[in-house]
């Protein structure tokens, strides 16, 4: 699978080079000690010592931090490049300059006319699936088509769109009249392979209906959507019982309730459990189109939380790869080379990114790599990157002109 841009112009091997701090996007060991990586054919074959060889391309991080690329574990994505929510166009593009290189969707609920029956729904789940597999905006993988839990979906159903390629799903927007009435479809889903995430708080738009913890207790998904409120959060008693009281896996977004987020987060701290936290956007939905979305929380969490960034990094890449068995999120050998170079903004006090995130700034992105392929050069959504990337030989911004990008 290539992005939009033509893959035959694109070197076979790449060395990132002067890396300052290397986040590995593993929540147990946040922070590498390679100053250096290369990249052949997409995949990253080797920690340190790729200054010394003879890739195609040369990345200078000039002492910046390089991360994984993060992984928007809720995003609103409908059909093509465009949220009718919101009536935005390129807002994935947008996105992947907010260092988000891959998102999953929560259902394309947001689909004008989203039809309720078996045939419709198994319809879409797949038209969905196929197209995003492939089409990727300005290189961003977008895992999509997941089937929207129905009363009327059977067992059979599950199994046939899996067959089909259908791997994710959502609860939460079906005709139900008591969420406890979908553990039939929530099991038969888990059954066929299907990835279950579930809705999680009060209502959210028109037709939905609150989902409790006692729902998602009885649910058991694999994973509780925006468990910190989309934007209505749960109950606080609630929250601690998911939390201590349960194993399953806690999504934290920037369109729900912050004080909910770092009581979870002070909870989670507490009992050891940070390898079940993953965050998303949420977006876009009724807070907006939010590039950022993903960057912020992580700020938030890291300030207002006292979450080591390096730990916040990895809630943002490895955790949810993790949980979707993605071969994405790590600085690894053998991952993709979906990376982040980033560094404090221009006039913030943090010393660099992870310093940034620690005093609440915004880091400064100043170059986006994609299975080894460059994206951007610059974020054109952060601010200003203290230290710019230099390539060897130079290379053109492939986002310098606002028609490409």
């Amino acid at each position: 699978m290539t992005s939009d841009r033509d893959a035959g112009t694109q070197p076979r091997s790449t060395a990132v080079i002067n890396i300052g701090t290397l986040l590995t996007g593993d929540v147990d060991e946040p922070y590498g000690t390679a100053d250096s990586l290369l990249i052949e054919d997409g995949i990253i074959t080797r920690l340190g010592g790729a200054g010394d060889g003879d890739a195609e391309r040369v990345i200078d991080a000039g002492g910046a931090t390089v991360g994984p690329g993060l992984i928007d574990s809720h995003c609103h994505i409908v059909l093509g490049d465009y949220t009718p929510r919101q009536r935005a166009v390129g807002f994935l593009e947008s996105y992947v300059h907010g260092g988000i290189t891959s998102c999953i969707s929560p259902g394309e609920i947001h689909l004008p006319g989203r039809p309720h029956d078996a045939e419709g729904v198994k319809a879409l789940a797949v038209l969905a699936q196929r197209s995003w597999a492939n089409y990727r905006p300005n290189g961003m993988k977008v895992n999509g088509g997941a089937i929207i839990l129905e009363p009327v979906l059977t067992a059979e159903d599950f199994l046939e769109v899996a067959a089909k390629g259908v791997w994710l799903a959502k609860f939460g927007f079906g005709l139900y009249d008591d969420p406890a009435d979908g553990l039939p479809q929530v099991r038969d889903a888990q059954a066929a392979g299907i990835k279950v995430m579930a809705h999680s708080g009060g209502a959210s738009i028109p037709g939905s209906i609150p989902i409790t913890a006692e729902h998602l207790m009885l649910l058991r998904p694999d994973v509780c959507g925006h468990v910190n409120g989309g934007p209505t959060s749960l109950d606080d008693d609630g929250l601690d019982v998911l939390v201590r009281e349960t194993d399953l896996i806690l999504q934290l977004v920037q369109a729900g309730n912050l004080r909910s987020s770092l009581r979870i987060v002070d909870a989670v701290r507490e009992i050891g459990a940070e390898h079940r936290v993953i965050l998303g956007s949420d977006t876009p939905t009724g807070t907006g189109v939010m590039p950022l979305a993903v960057l912020k929380t992580m700020a938030e969490l890291a300030s207002l939380g006292g979450v080591d960034a390096g730990l916040v990094w990895a809630w943002a890449s490895g955790a949810i790869a993790d949980v979707y068995d993605l071969d994405t999120g790590k600085v690894e050998v053998g991952r993709a080379a979906d990376l982040v170079v980033s560094d404090t903004p221009w006039g913030s006090y943090g010393g660099d990114a992870v310093g940034a995130l620690a005093r609440g700034d915004v880091p400064g992105i100043s170059a986006v790599i994609i299975d080894g392929q460059v994206q951007a050069l610059r974020s054109r959504n952060t601010p200003a990157s203290a230290t710019a990337v230099t390539v060897h030989p130079h290379m053109e911004d492939p986002c310098a002109s606002e028609h490409v990008c």
